[in-house]
């Protein structure tokens, strides 16, 4: 399978992995929208929400909370966007929760220095 994912759950590719479990891993978006950009993958491919079973998305679920949590007390945003793409908008065809923090100012830094700061 050549999905960028499953390439970066089996350790093929590397990323700024900043929380994981048996079910997903949590890792920096290397284009972010904002500082602490997150995404949540599963560790099983699952295509889209059409596909996921429910385990896996109560799995995700439980990793948001625990993103927010680490995003809010080390960057201290004002507030989050959850975003969820599937069909024609997905650009990696394997389902994924975006965590998008949004600050009044947006000073952004390098993916380097918020994986630092959120892993010290």
């Amino acid at each position: 399978m050549d999905c960028l994912f499953c390439k970066i759950n089996n350790g093929d590719i590397p990323s700024y992995t900043i929380y994981e479990n048996d079910y997903v891993r949590c890792f920096l978006d290397i284009n972010p929208m904002s500082n602490g950009h997150t995404l949540i993958v599963p560790k099983k491919h699952f295509l889209d929400v059409n596909d996921i079973d429910l385990e896996y998305l109560t799995e995700i679920n439980k990793a948001s909370k625990i993103i927010v949590k680490l995003l809010d007390e080390k960057l201290k945003p004002n507030g989050f966007r959850l975003l969820q793409n599937n069909g024609k908008l997905q650009e990696v065809k394997h389902y994924h929760l975006h965590i998008i923090p949004s600050y009044n100012r947006n000073t952004k830094k390098d993916v380097e220095s918020i994986y630092k700061m959120l892993t010290k």
